[in-house]
């Protein structure tokens, strides 16, 4: 039975490592039998601002509606993003409040207790940083934007089985430096396809 995955990549251009990371991971997975679904964030059309709260809801968008159908279709999700201010980019940040909705990822009872909705689901983060190293994000900012992005919204929507991996910094990578992480991002994917 094939192994249904969504690769979620969290940077706004089309052009970057995040982007080549993604397409290792899809490549691999694909080879390895899995059935891999591709959310481009940056490329979705819709208003990452939520601009009344949970008060008045908004319609969602199509591309915001056919990207909940890939996340709630699949088994595994592969989140990929760079830290940008210690956390993700805003798009990013807006496609959550905008997509992972009450009744949709979360629901709360009238205790004020939430439940989430995203169950029997496993998870990957993969984050990239410019000038960071894993050490200083790590023990100086206690992974900021991993626990925000792990525990605040995956694991709380009832993602459960997150692991996570850090790339950086980026500018200390050589090109065979970025290779083997691609080499290494394949072999995740044969992993995740095989994972039950």
């Amino acid at each position: 039975m094939m192994k249904r995955i969504v690769v979620i990549n969290g940077h706004p251009a089309q052009e970057s490592f995040n982007t080549a990371i993604a397409e290792s991971y899809i490549s691999s997975g694909v080879a390895s039998g899995a059935e891999v679904r591709y959310v481009a964030i940056g490329q979705l059309n819709f208003n990452p601002n939520l601009q009344s709260g949970y008060q008045q809801r908004m319609e969602l968008e199509p591309d915001l509606i056919k990207a909940l159908e890939d996340i709630q279709w699949s088994e595994h999700q592969v989140w990929i993003h760079p830290v940008w201010w210690l956390g993700m980019p805003a798009i990013m940040k807006g496609f959550f409040d905008r997509a992972f909705l009450p009744g949709i990822a979360f629901k709360s009872n009238k205790k004020g207790n939430s439940e989430g909705l995203l169950n029997a689901k496993s998870a990957r983060i993969i984050t990239t940083a410019g000038d960071l190293s894993l050490k200083v994000y790590e023990e100086e900012y206690h992974s900021s934007g991993l626990i925000q992005l792990k525990k605040g919204i995956l694991e709380y929507c009832g993602v459960s089985s997150v692991e996570s991996h850090f790339i950086g910094p980026l500018y200390e990578l050589t090109e065979n430096d970025r290779r083997k992480w691609l080499d290494t991002i394949a072999k995740l994917a044969i992993t995740d396809s095989f994972q039950n």
